[in-house]
């Protein structure tokens, strides 16, 4: 965070990747949102973004053309604006974007300061791992890889918009480490346990019958090895469930921690904005002694 003056400061992103579809104005979609995001978990407001790119030479360039209009679109969805950007040859296509945002510089949201008892939500339906591994490998249905792109080129704009106004405790966006890791980020960092609602996750549609025969990207072995010691999964969660929370989310929705008092307001302010999803996933309890920071159950 860089600070302007008392009520205002400047945040910046940068996240860029190799295409998880094969539509090249989807794959910029979703790269852009997947980029905006990130100020967005701030609670913040993108104002400027500039272009990261890696192109094979032998690859047309009116195909890069499309992958820069889809991002172009999400900028401006954002309110913001597209000053350029930099581009490199490179073996493998990546695209993403480096972005400033504005946020205020004693109210902007970070992924620790959650109170006990304070109820978290999720703004986006999980599974996008295994989906995204499935179009890979050709295994998901046209619907799927159609519900799956709109998904992941949703912007995370209306779900902040919608909670702004309310006591926000702790945020962050649901990405490269999975609910696991992001949840367990918030947990440790706020001094308190995380006891995650196993029914009450949202889940893609196929993305648990994915991960039961076995469709899970690599991010959810990596996200096991490394957090599997730190949670506590109940022996009656299903087991692709338990496998689901560690993969990957791309362009995930946000974890937000509110005040119990204000769920039943802040999920009627996220339907009324029509966010991908409104779901109470878990509570902020006190950490017992020698125990798991994150419980599913």
């Amino acid at each position: 965070m860089f600070r302007i003056d008392g009520e205002r400061a400047l945040v910046q992103t940068l996240d860029f990747f190799p295409p998880i579809v094969d539509d090249p104005r989807w794959f910029g979609r979703i790269a852009a949102a997947n980029s905006l995001s990130d100020v967005y978990a701030m609670g913040g407001k993108p104002l400027t973004a500039m272009n990261i790119v890696g192109w094979p030479k032998q690859l047309d360039v009116n195909v890069l053309g499309e992958v820069l209009a889809g991002g172009n679109e999400k900028v401006q969805e954002a309110g913001a604006v597209l000053l350029g950007g930099h581009s490199v040859v490179d073996q493998e296509v990546k695209y993403g974007l480096s972005v400033t945002g504005l946020v205020h510089p004693e109210r902007f949201w970070q992924n620790v300061g959650a109170r006990r008892g304070d109820a978290l939500l999720l703004t986006k339906p999980l599974g996008m791992g295994p989906i995204s591994t499935a179009i890979k490998r050709e295994q998901a249905s046209p619907s799927q890889v159609e519900r799956a792109m709109v998904q992941m080129a949703t912007l995370n704009k209306a779900a902040i918009e919608a909670l702004t106004e309310l006591e926000v405790h702790a945020a962050t966006d649901v990405t490269g480490f999975g609910l696991v890791g992001h949840s367990l980020e918030m947990a440790e960092g706020s001094g308190h346990a995380l006891a995650l609602d196993a029914g009450a996750l949202p889940i893609a549609e196929g993305a648990l019958e994915l991960v039961a025969s076995g469709v899970t990207s690599g991010g959810c072995t990596r996200g096991k090895a490394f957090y599997g010691a730190r949670i506590a999964i109940a022996a009656d969660v299903d087991a692709a469930l338990g496998d689901l929370v560690f993969d990957a989310e791309t362009s995930g929705g946000l974890l937000i921690a509110i005040p119990e008092a204000q769920v039943e307001q802040a999920v009627q302010r996220l339907k009324d904005a029509n966010a991908p999803s409104h779901a109470v996933v878990g509570h902020f309890v006190e950490r017992p002694a020698d125990g798991p920071a994150l419980t599913l159950s």
